[in-house]
């Protein structure tokens, strides 16, 4: 394995025309000789998380809450929810990506964000992205994805329409500029 992508972000060249990846930022939450895990971070769907609390029987008791946009976070488990946030509360089912953010799949951290006593700097998104064993390195062979080490600043604070071209600004690259077909020297 190359290295461990653990907290990188992926960034979709502009070639990879895949529907559910292209032009997509995606947050790498494990990775491992077994495959790796992900959670795209610029698709939104068109529900807001109060529709998701709703489906749970968890009324949203602030308006700001239930407005959260709802990423759609890859193509595998669309019916799964995962909430990235900063560190802080004791959630049932919580697994941490970096000293910074985590992921918790368990109902209890929804509950708390219906309440408003959730984690500070959170989003949801519906399903993830997968990875076999060797899949993603190949992947990163063939040039569909290039990896960048992840500012937080995208995560939490850019607009999910922006981050794509962020990331490439981030490179000092004009995304316009580069192929679509993927070279080997």
């Amino acid at each position: 394995m190359a290295g461990n992508l653990t907290n990188q972000l992926l960034v979709a060249m502009p070639g990879l025309q895949d529907p559910h990846f292209s032009q997509t930022v995606t947050l790498i939450c494990e990775h491992s000789d077994k495959g790796a895990l992900g959670i795209v971070l610029n698709k939104p769907l068109t529900m807001r998380l109060s529709e998701v609390l709703t489906q749970m029987n968890l009324p949203a008791h602030d308006d700001r809450v239930g407005e959260q946009i709802v990423l759609r976070g890859g193509p595998v488990h669309q019916d799964r929810g995962f909430v990235l946030h900063r560190p802080g509360g004791a959630w049932d089912s919580t697994h941490r990506i970096s000293d910074s953010i985590q992921v918790t799949t368990s109902r209890d951290v929804l509950a708390a964000m219906a309440r408003g006593e959730g984690p500070e700097k959170a989003f949801i998104a519906l399903g993830y992205a997968q990875w076999g064993a060797g899949q993603l390195e190949q992947e990163l062979k063939d040039n569909s994805w290039l990896t960048l080490p992840l500012d937080e600043s995208m995560l939490y604070e850019l607009p999910y329409e922006d981050r794509w071209l962020a990331a490439w600004r981030t490179l000092g690259v004009d995304v316009a500029s580069v192929s679509p077909d993927a070279g080997h020297a």
